[in-house]
């Protein structure tokens, strides 16, 4: 049977009887202990810290501690006994409690343990100190878990707020250039107003002034002048009409401008296909165009008006930028899905350029997609042209005379 003297492991059998009093405890714990001198031999230790540290509790008695299982650092570096905290504990009177520090074990790896070290007194007189000690090491390794995943956290939190930095930024730019591009279009459409509307409407006003001039000296002349002046009032009509003409189409052409009529009219598909087709002609490019669409589906009309501008996007980049002479353009409705592709056969450009801060025209079209709950991808390379794909989910669509 196991007694409380086979427990405690003491080096002297004559030990004071305080060795006594603790021997009843040692096995109790599932923590190392053990007890030192005043030399820093030990004096006692139970099988659980003789184990921790790879040994059997006969084999550590009367061994000092320090040189044994404390003598390094966990970087290797020499420990110096005069730093050492357990032994502080009985030369100065001064208890510790550390949780950054290894044990050495005998197979020479290290141990992180967590230890606390007290003098042992009678009275007034140090006998030594007794120190208890737990393995750390499943500890240490979720603290460090838990460090890597704030670090990444807070990695991912910099990297999240500077996307939202770069976001906010390139909307605040974005915002500015549509800003500049509608003071642009203001411009645009005021100096075609005045140069062209205001010039036809001054020429009609004179011509007015002259008829009625003409008019009014009518009745003072000769036949054979009256008749010649007939001539001359019906000339300035027709010249007075072809001014209307001109103002009228000049109308037309701006309000198309700002608003295709096309687009309420004849709804989305035929404004696609119109649009596409205005823009080969003036262009002088080739045109390759298939449209497999449902012609009586009809878009809500912010849709179908973003979709609108989104493709004169898409075509406009092409004049400014392409130098192609060939478009290819195919609309698919597929699956509750809308599919917008443009391929041309110019220059093309390096993918970074269309990732651009100031490729305004691009993040618009990109912003409008978006917004509509859709997607819009561009792939192009030097001297491979460009393919610009939009897709988007016919929402809210409706199908034009259908029966309830």
């Amino acid at each position: 049977m196991t007694t409380p003297d086979d427990l405690l492991h003491s080096a002297d059998a004559g030990a004071p009887k305080w060795y006594d009093r603790l021997g009843l405890l040692l096995e109790s714990t599932g923590e190392g202990i053990f007890g030192i001198d005043l030399d820093g031999l030990c004096v006692f230790i139970n099988r659980a810290g003789a184990r921790l540290l790879g040994f059997e509790p006969h084999e550590v008695l009367g061994l000092n501690m320090h040189e044994l299982t404390h003598h390094s650092h966990s970087d290797g570096r020499h420990y110096p006994v005069d730093h050492c905290p357990i032994f502080n504990a009985f030369r100065q009177g001064l208890p510790c409690r550390i949780d950054s520090e290894v044990f050495w074990h005998r197979s020479g790896a290290a141990l992180p343990v967590e230890y606390s070290s007290y003098p042992i007194l009678d009275g007034t007189q140090v006998l030594g100190a007794v120190i208890t000690f737990v393995d750390i090491t499943e500890r240490r390794r979720a603290a460090e878990a838990l460090q890597r995943a704030k670090d990444e956290l807070e990695l991912r939190v910099r990297e999240r707020t500077l996307e939202l930095q770069n976001a906010l930024q390139q909307t605040r730019e974005l915002a500015a250039y549509s800003e500049s591009v509608r003071e642009e279009e203001r411009t645009r459409i005021a100096r075609e107003v005045h140069d062209e509307l205001g010039s036809l409407l001054v020429a009609l006003k004179m011509d007015v002034n002259w008829l009625d001039k003409r008019l009014s000296e009518q009745g003072q002349r000769e036949p054979l002048a009256a008749e010649a002046m007939r001539q001359r009032l019906r000339s300035k009509c027709q010249d007075m009409s072809r001014q209307i003409e001109n103002a009228v189409d000049n109308v037309g052409r701006i309000i198309t401008d700002l608003r295709p009529s096309i687009l309420d009219h004849q709804g989305l598909w035929a404004a696609l296909e119109w649009q596409a087709q205005e823009f080969v002609r003036s262009a002088e490019l080739q045109l390759t165009l298939r449209m497999n669409v449902d012609e009586q589906l009809e878009l809500p009309e912010p849709a179908a008006m973003a979709v609108f501008r989104i493709f004169q996007e898409m075509l406009s980049n092409v004049g400014r930028h392409a130098q192609a002479s060939a478009i290819e353009i195919v609309i698919t409705q597929a699956a509750g899905m809308l599919t917008l592709d443009l391929r041309d056969n110019g220059m093309g450009a390096a993918p970074r350029a269309f990732e651009a801060t100031d490729a305004y025209g691009v993040m618009g079209m990109r912003e409008r997609a978006r917004h509509l709950g859709g997607t819009l991808h561009i792939t192009s390379a030097p001297g491979q042209g460009c393919r610009v794909l939009m897709t988007l989910p016919l929402e809210g669509a409706k199908t034009t005379g259908a029966h309830p």
